[in-house]
């Protein structure tokens, strides 16, 4: 009596997965949690302006919340809201500083003449 051979085929994509796409993979949405915690403390640490960016890092959790859930699209508008307000909060603490730097650049020149 021979042994009889049998084919095992493994699916390698968990059930309901479907193809793959045809730009191989999906791309997940952005949560910018780091930006929006460099910015809060860089805000907080030297301009006290770090309340602005505040909701910059809860709509940052938010979008990783979403992320871990699997809700992508809820990711990605609280990952792009989380991003305009880091932007406005990086332009704000930009220029406070650029102000803070003149004010003492000015009374470094005015008090040596």
């Amino acid at each position: 009596m021979k042994p009889q051979q049998v084919e095992v085929s493994i699916p390698l994509q968990p059930p309901g997965a479907g193809a793959t796409p045809a730009s191989g993979r999906i791309e997940q949405p952005r949560d910018y949690v780091l930006w929006s915690l460099f910015n809060l403390l860089l805000g907080f640490g030297l301009t006290f302006v770090g309340c602005f960016c505040f909701p910059a890092l809860v709509y940052s959790i938010k979008a990783r919340d979403c992320k871990v859930l699997g809700d992508m699209e809820g990711a990605r508008q609280h990952g792009t809201r989380a991003k305009v307000l880091n932007i406005i909060c990086s332009v704000l603490l930009v220029l406070t500083l650029l102000v803070i730097t003149i004010f003492i650049i000015s009374s470094i020149v005015l008090t040596t003449i």
